[in-house]
């Protein structure tokens, strides 16, 4: 008898054991798939991160079904080195109007200007679009201020929308520098320039300023203000009131803007998809900066030379 308990008793610590270990191989099994589980969860969410900064998930990948308003931002000084180049901008607009469920295209504007090629470019790319593409209408949506440069690309739209306190206008061009040559005799500093050509050292800021550079100066500037002048003409036609008022370089308010022709009407981009496009879901064409030009940002920038950047600095601002 005390054999057979023995015995029994034996099985049972054997069972037990066996199903204790069986219990832990399953836990740890368990655990180690939620731990694969999280890991390939956690890489795509990277991976997706990644692409998205690169640049490699385009918008119109996430457009859905059914008309939707494109929208495509610019923030910020328009110039060849920022995002609010004429490449980005104009991308942003071709992938806006290309996409077979957009209704009417949204350029909202947040600019004090900038360059006025980088401008003039964006202006023509319009009017391509817009005659390639004459169904989809493009409005200009101001927030803050379309000045100088914004205003050369507003021009191009079929009309602009303004809040009432927007700053608009700015027709003007400008080339602002400094003179140190006084500066350079007190501190005991010779400028020792050499050049082929007596006016290679246009506008030098370390030269005594020459009346002949200066009169041709502001030939450039005044041809390229005709050209400015010209082109706000060119697209908003009849609809401008006090032309002599208009393109001095003043700014006005939004609300003054219409008085005066440089705008249409009072709007933001949610009532222009919803009440005059007719479509009120807004999808975003606007080129985000990747992780890549982040990172050259941080790590350093290469420029085109001191001459540019110092001597040349004529905006339409």
């Amino acid at each position: 008898m005390a054999d057979t308990e023995n015995t029994n008793k034996e099985k049972w610590e054997h069972e037990t054991l066996r199903n204790l270990v069986f219990a832990s191989l399953k836990e740890q099994r368990k655990a180690r798939n939620w731990g694969i589980f999280f890991r390939l969860l956690t890489f795509s969410y990277l991976f997706t991160l990644l692409f998205w900064g690169l640049g490699w998930l385009d918008a119109d990948v996430a457009t859905g079904s059914g008309k939707h308003t494109a929208l495509v931002e610019l923030r910020g000084e328009i110039a060849a080195d920022s995002l609010n180049n004429a490449e980005n901008i104009n991308n942003g607009l071709k992938k806006a109007f290309e996409d077979r469920n957009t209704a009417g295209v949204i350029l909202r504007i947040n600019s004090p200007g900038g360059s006025p090629v980088q401008a003039g470019a964006i202006n023509d790319e319009i009017y391509r679009l817009r005659a390639l593409y004459p169904d989809i209408p493009l409005y200009v949506v101001v927030e803050d201020i379309c000045a100088s440069g914004g205003y050369y690309i507003a021009a191009a739209a079929d009309k602009i929308f303004v809040d009432k306190a927007s700053i608009m206008g700015s027709i003007g061009v400008l080339m602002d520098g400094f003179g140190f040559t006084g500066t350079l005799e007190k501190l005991g500093v010779e400028r020792r320039l050499l050049t082929a050509g007596e006016n290679k050292g246009f506008l030098d800021p370390f030269s005594p300023s020459d009346p002949v550079q200066r009169e041709h100066a502001k030939k450039m500037l005044a041809e390229i203000h005709q050209q400015f002048i010209q082109v706000v003409k060119n697209g908003r036609g009849n609809r401008l009131k006090d032309e002599s008022e208009i393109f001095s370089g003043m700014v006005w308010t939004g609300a003054r803007s219409i008085e005066l022709g440089l705008a249409d009407a009072l709007g933001s981009a949610d009532y222009i998809a919803r009440e005059v496009i007719k479509a009120e879901r807004i999808v975003d064409f606007t080129v985000q900066e990747g992780i890549a030009e982040r990172f050259a940002k941080r790590v350093g920038r290469v420029t085109t030379g001191f001459l540019s950047e110092t001597r040349f600095p004529w905006l339409i601002r």
